[in-house]
Order: C-alpha cells, then sequence, then structure tokens
C-alpha cells in the first residue's frame, strides 16, 4: 500500500490537516520525510525546493540552528511541569515589546483555539454577540454561512453548526464597506475580526483604516487574524503594517518556526476579562517550554537579524519571475500580492496543472507561497529555471 492508502485507511481525509492532504498524485509528494534549510525530501528521494513551507509556518529555515539549539537546551530540563516556567513569561514579554497593541499575551496551541479565545474575550468586554468576521478564521470559527471553510473555499451550508449559533456570525467578503454598515446597522457587534487578503496587502491600510473607525464609532472591538500575517509581512504583523492598531490580535505559525504554539494579545483593559473571572480559557499545554524556546529563538533572530526585508525581497523576486514565466507562456494565471505571502489567482484548474508540473520539477508550491530566510537569490533562481522547464516545456 501506498502512504496515501495506508493514511486514508485509518485518518479522515488522509492527513490531521486538510490543506496538506495531496490532491495531485502521483505528481506531488504522498509525504515528506525531512527537510533542510528551504528544501524538502519526500519518501521517494525526490527533492523539491520548497515554498509550501509548513502553510507558512516556517519562516526561518527547516532545521534554522538557532531554533534547535533553543529546543534541545530546554529538552534536558523538561518540556511540561505543574507550575509556570520561566519562558511563559519572558516570551510573553518578548511578544509584547515587538507586536503594537499587544499590551498583554497567553499562549496557547493552535490558531483556532486563540481565535476562539479572542471572540470569547470581545463578547464578555462588550456584553454583546455578534461577530463579523473577514477571511478564513480557522475550522474552530466557521460559524456564517457564506464563511470560508479553507482558505480559498466558501460554504453556504455548515453541518454540525446550530442555525442560532451561526445566526450570530456573518461572513463578510474584503473590503466590502456597504455590507458592513449594513450589518452594523441591524446588530450589535461585539468584535470585526479580519485575516488579510493576501493579494490585497499591499493597499489594506485604508480598508484598515475604515475597520478601525467603524468599529470605534459603535463601541465595537477589532481583532486581528495575523495567523500568517504576522512575523511575515512585518516584525508586528499588519498592525505594523498598515499602522493601524487593533484591540486583540491572534499570531500563530510563523512565531517558533513550525513548533505548535498560537498566542493571544491585546489591550490590557479587554484581556482582563479573563483576570477577573469573568471568561476562563485554560489549556494544559499553553506553557509547554519547548515551543516557548522556539518562539524565543524565533523571535529574537526575527528582531536582530534582517530577516522580514529579506522575506519581502525574496517574495517579490520569486513573485515576478514566476509572472514573468506565466506572461511569456500566455497563461492567464498570476501570482499576486505582497512578496512574503503572495498568492496564485486565476482558473483553478489551470493551477492545478501548473502545480502539477512544478512537482515533477522539484518545485513544492501551494496557491498561497512563502519564502523562508534560508531561500537565497540562488535557490530562488534555481527555482524559476526549473518552472522554465516545466512550464514552458512543449505540450505532448
Amino acid at each position: 500500500m501506498t502512504w496515501r492508502e495506508r493514511a486514508l485507511a485509518v485518518m479522515p481525509v488522509g492527513s490531521s490537516t486538510n490543506s496538506k492532504a495531496p490532491t495531485l498524485l502521483p505528481d506531488e509528494p504522498e509525504v515528506i520525510v525531512r527537510g533542510s534549510g528551504c528544501r524538502v525530501w519526500d519518501d521517494r528521494g525526490r527533492e523539491f525546493i520548497d515554498y509550501r513551507c509548513a502553510l507558512g509556518a516556517v519562516s526561518l529555515g527547516y532545521r534554522h540552528p538557532a531554533v534547535d539549539a533553543a529546543i534541545a537546551a530546554q529538552l534536558t530540563d523538561g518540556i511540561l511541569f505543574g507550575h509556570p516556567h520561566p519562558l511563559e513569561t519572558t516570551t510573553a514579554e518578548l511578544f509584547c515589546s515587538l507586536v503594537p497593541g499587544a499590551e498583554a499575551a497567553r499562549f496557547l496551541k493552535t490558531g483556532g483555539e486563540a481565535l476562539a479565545a479572542a471572540i470569547r474575550i470581545a463578547r464578555a468586554y462588550t456584553g454583546r454577540d455578534h461577530v463579523v468576521q473577514l477571511g478564513y478564521n480557522g475550522w474552530l470559527n466557521t460559524l456564517a454561512p457564506g464563511a470560508r471553510v479553507l482558505p480559498g473555499q466558501v460554504a453556504a451550508e455548515l453541518p454540525g453548526v446550530p442555525t442560532a449559533l451561526s445566526a450570530l456570525h456573518h461572513a463578510v467578503e474584503w473590503d466590502d464597506r456597504d455590507r458592513l454598515e449594513e450589518l452594523f446597522s441591524r446588530h450589535p457587534v461585539a468584535l470585526v475580526l479580519v485575516a488579510a487578503d493576501y493579494p490585497s496587502i499591499p493597499e489594506a491600510s485604508g480598508f484598515y483604516r475604515f475597520l478601525r473607525e467603524l468599529v470605534d464609532r459603535h463601541g465595537s472591538l477589532l481583532a486581528y487574524d495575523e495567523m500568517v500575517t504576522g512575523f511575515r509581512v512585518a516584525l508586528g504583523g499588519m498592525a505594523e503594517y498598515t499602522g493601524v492598531v487593533p484591540d486583540l490580535a491572534v499570531h500563530g505559525k510563523g512565531v517558533a518556526n513550525g513548533m505548535p504554539l498560537s498566542v493571544y494579545s491585546g489591550r490590557r483593559e479587554v484581556m482582563s476579562v479573563l483576570d477577573r473571572g469573568e471568561v476562563v480559557v485554560s489549556s494544559t499545554h499553553g506553557g509547554e517550554t519547548l515551543s516557548l524556546a522556539a518562539a524565543t529563538a524565533t523571535m529574537t533572530t526575527l528582531r536582530d537579524e534582517t530577516v522580514i526585508p529579506r522575506l519581502r525581497e525574496a517574495g517579490e523576486r520569486f513573485r515576478d519571475g514566476v509572472n514573468g514565466l506565466f506572461a511569456r507562456r500566455g497563461s492567464p494565471v498570476r501570482m499576486t500580492g505582497a512578496g512574503p505571502c503572495p498568492q496564485l489567482t486565476g482558473d483553478p484548474g489551470a493551477i492545478d496543472d501548473l502545480l502539477r508540473a512544478a512537482y515533477r520539477h522539484g518545485v513544492s508550491m501551494y496557491r498561497v507561497c512563502y519564502v523562508t530566510a534560508a531561500h537565497t537569490d540562488a535557490d530562488i533562481d534555481e527555482s524559476l529555471r526549473r518552472l522554465e522547464a516545466a512550464w514552458l516545456e512543449p505540450v505532448t
């Protein structure tokens, strides 16, 4: 049996992460067995220059020396205890020093649960129930008809979600200001939760200013889903990138270079509903030390080295090179958005054909592509040569 067959026999979808389950076999890898720098290898020994990067969770590169050393050092002292480890405080201090608006922070493991915590905090603080959501906010919070059940995938119906609950959640498309004004005129809104539309990031500041003014006018709160954008588009995420500071924010993925950690943070006044016991959010593994050590090493590297500018430059080099190949091919597909997380846009079938060809030539891509600090100009140029061979070869 293949790895895919074995996985499907014991695991729904064949992976615990829907977006990781291979759909373009036999070209796409069934499994990845190791990674180093910006490259990964599958069970057949095929090497790929990687632009999936654990769906954006790896920002420094696989096996980054500082991160691996921090994990190894902490492992000798222990992983989890019955009282807080000092890393829980020092990592929160470091995080709050880097992220605008983060006056207080706590840790969980996944983005979905951290976003659920932010929603509950906002409801308790405002005394209101309705939540407006823009973009994908994790499976746990896909509660509104028309919401994204996965990035780029919208569902009109949500089996398993009670109607009474879904009536309190409202999905809105990016920059639909009329719809937002209409919702606020009809409902007492507790929170606007926004995940950036990747192709629109370069021009996002005006929309974020509109959201800030809208919630302030109505006494609501604004929260950023920074799972992808945090520590990638800017050190302080969209708050730094746009200059518009939210009341709450959720970070993850790149904060620990692949180790499982999420952070929910915000204004101390808002987060104080936790201190007062009005809201209880508690998780046994929130203070797990290996991930906190990895986060400290990752954030320190991001702060002290020129990683964020490098992600932007490398991503733009890759994006512009890919678009040049599309133009030569006469393909209507384009790669758009900010360099650190550009997105393929166009006909889904055409995109799948391009991804298949890329896999056959040793480049692992996704609809959203991510670079890491390990992607050198030479790696990107090699990727473009491989993609040139893949996409401009005669069709037989």
